[in-house]
């Protein structure tokens, strides 16, 4: 049995500088360090809490 994977389209806008390291750190975490670069993941509970901590620098999709 193939299980399809949800996955989350996440795409930087915002720039991390004058914001808080962790914030920086984060948008590392999800594969982002310069503006409009785009990273696919997997949608999980830890990916998500990722993107609500730095929502106002990113678009989602899918």
């Amino acid at each position: 049995m193939s299980e399809t994977k949800s996955t989350v389209k996440v795409t930087q806008i915002g720039s991390p500088i004058g914001r808080k390291p962790g914030q920086r750190e984060t948008l590392i975490g999800l594969g982002l360090n310069k503006m409009h670069r785009t990273s696919e993941l997997e949608n999980t509970p830890a990916v998500q809490g990722m993107i609500k901590k730095v929502a106002h620098l990113i678009k989602v999709e899918g």
